[in-house]
């Protein structure tokens, strides 16, 4: 029995002596190919944050020292892109109107260009129609508005004096033609029935007079006594109308300015003094100087009652 308990204690020794060895052996076993280089990895990316300590360097970056973008900086410099061209679409866009406006305007002006020289060219051809024309005669008893209609002369004249004493040329000549030319007697009739007050009658004989004596001097003045007399009946619109074709048709004629005159009072019943003020202007650059007096008169104190500037 002793001689067995020192083989167990070698036997005991050995065993603990090679223990160590085999755990030794089995650490030094050669490593899988998958952790090399996962050992590779981890001792660049150290050696990579010790070199690069402000990043990692881009691919393309060569040899320069400057780390690689960010993904905070590529997306900011995204974001900057799309704000550019946003900006450039809005500058495009607003480009595009600024420029259709500009088209707008210049079509607006061209066509107020040409609108403004049609009506000089329209005021020149009737200044020169009026220079052509014979100088307006003086007042007769149709003319002045201020008495009209005035009920008390026909009483104390006979008809063939009556018919003389409408004619703005008047005179002991006029009368004597009065009583052989049937359109004065005709106008003659009109013009006393719108006297008396007797306003259907008297269009009605002024029409039929205009109708059968187209070419007879007092065309003009049955014109303009027509769009009277309808004025005086309360058809201020029938009236405008009236009157501003005899303007038209005849500028030249005797009762062409009284026309336009009617017309503003015309146009001041209908409420709208605005353009009674430019029937006025109109009176004053076609005619001028050449407006009778008494005309000219009534004139004055309708711009101040249409407050014309």
């Amino acid at each position: 029995m002793k001689f067995l308990r020192p083989v167990t204690l070698i036997a005991a020794a050995a065993s603990v002596a090679i223990l160590p060895a085999s755990t030794v052996l089995a650490q030094r076993q050669p490593a899988s190919p998958e952790q090399r280089i996962d050992r590779l990895e981890r001792q660049i990316q150290e050696m990579q944050r010790r070199v690069f300590p402000k990043g990692r360097p881009a691919d393309t970056a060569g040899f320069a020292d400057d780390p690689a973008a960010t993904q905070s900086s590529v997306i900011g410099l995204s974001q900057r892109l799309d704000a550019l061209e946003k900006q450039m679409s809005d500058m495009l866009r607003q480009n595009e109107e600024s420029a259709n406006r500009l088209r707008g305007i210049e079509t607006t002006l061209g066509q107020m260009r040409t609108e403004q020289e049609q009506r000089i060219q329209a005021l020149e051809q009737r200044v020169s129609a009026s220079e052509a024309a014979v100088p307006a005669a003086p007042a007769d008893t149709q003319a002045p508005p201020a008495t009209a209609p005035t009920k008390t002369k026909p009483a104390a004249q006979p008809p063939k004096t009556s018919a003389a004493a409408t004619a703005p040329d008047s005179g002991d000549d006029t009368a004597a033609a009065a009583a052989t030319d049937p359109g004065e007697d005709a106008y003659s009739q009109g013009f006393h029935q719108w006297e008396a007050g007797n306003y259907d009658q008297a269009i009605a004989t002024l029409k039929a007079f205009t109708s059968a004596y187209p070419k007879h001097r007092r065309v003009s003045y049955a014109n303009n006594l027509i769009g009277r007399a309808l004025l005086d009946k309360g058809q201020p619109r029938e009236a405008a109308q009236a009157l501003l074709s005899n303007y038209r048709d005849d500028p030249g004629g005797a009762r062409a300015p009284d026309s336009l005159y009617y017309l503003g009072q015309s146009l001041m019943k209908l409420g709208q003094p605005a353009q009674a003020c430019k029937a006025y202007s109109e009176l004053d650059a076609v005619y001028g100087a050449k407006i009778r007096p008494d005309l000219k008169k009534l004139e004055t104190d309708a711009k101040a009652q249409a407050q014309c500037s």
